[in-house]
């Protein structure tokens, strides 16, 4: 008789992340196909919703460091997209869209005052909303904010090989909105969000990767934060909470109705300061 796989064991690593309190979040201006200015924010339940992420990071017995919102830069709440950190080193976001492109200067500062060396990028790239460290490697997506240049910039700049995925709906206008990063060997993804070439990449880099129906994804389910055991995601995602439990995962779900106005989740607001290996 054909045996069960066993379900593999996870440990969970302690992480360091940088977030930014929603106090100037609004949705004032559409980047992306989920704002619609239309539709208003309650910024205090923002504030509410963003503190339960921050809570749940530092309850999981992660360090949690902050950077000071400024006013007028209403998304600077997804510090994700602020820069991407590998093994110690920072490439500091270059925004394609002028409304974001002020919160590169705040972020850049906040490294500096940190100890770090930012480099600004000189290709539009939006930081971990596209380059999500994994098992010595990068992957990079290419779409709406990130080019495929950008791509070689990074590998030059943070020092790791990079393997460029291309996006192909707008909805999932980041990497981390169609793929989280849950281990140094597992993914989870929506393949729909990628074109056929970037789907064979994501099955031969991981044969054995949890696939996002789409229901799960129009919920940004795959907007997760993971320390290689507990996952944090969108409580909607009810699909991925089982998956990851059967792949020996232990699902955290969240409820951040507030930031989705914005094309937002918890892996948006949780910039993980990738320490030198």
């Amino acid at each position: 008789m054909p045996t069960t796989p066993a379900v593999p064991t996870r440990t969970a690593v302690r992480r360091r992340y940088l977030l930014c309190p929603p106090t100037y979040f609004a949705v004032t201006y559409s980047i992306n196909p989920w704002m619609d200015p239309s539709h208003p924010v309650d910024t205090g339940a923002a504030l509410r919703q963003w503190e339960t992420l921050r809570r749940a990071l530092r309850g999981l017995g992660h360090q949690v460091e902050t950077i000071t919102p400024q006013p007028g830069l209403p998304d600077m709440v997804f510090a994700a997209n602020g820069a991407a950190v590998a093994d110690g080193r920072v490439l500091v976001a270059r925004f394609r869209h002028p409304e974001r492109a002020p919160e590169a200067a705040a972020h850049r500062a906040w490294f500096r005052r940190a100890g770090y060396r930012p480099t600004t990028a000189a290709l539009p790239s939006e930081g971990q909303g596209d380059f999500l460290p994994i098992g010595g490697r990068i992957l990079a997506g290419s779409g709406p904010r990130t080019s495929t240049a950008a791509h070689r910039e990074a590998e030059l700049i943070l020092g790791r090989p990079v393997v460029s995925l291309s996006l192909a709906d707008p909805r999932y206008y980041h990497l981390d909105t169609a793929l989280a990063v849950l281990s140094e060997d597992q993914v989870m993804y929506y393949p729909a969000a990628f074109t056929t070439e970037s789907n064979r990449t994501l099955h031969a880099l991981f044969p054995r990767a949890i696939l996002a129906t789409g229901q799960d994804a129009a919920v940004l389910g795959l907007n997760a934060v993971s320390d290689g055991r507990r996952v944090l995601l969108p409580e909607a995602a009810h699909g991925l909470a089982a998956q990851l439990e059967a792949d020996g995962f232990v699902p955290v779900p969240l409820r951040l109705p507030e930031l989705l106005k914005a094309g937002g989740g918890p892996k948006c607001c949780a910039l993980e300061l990738h320490p030198t290996s």
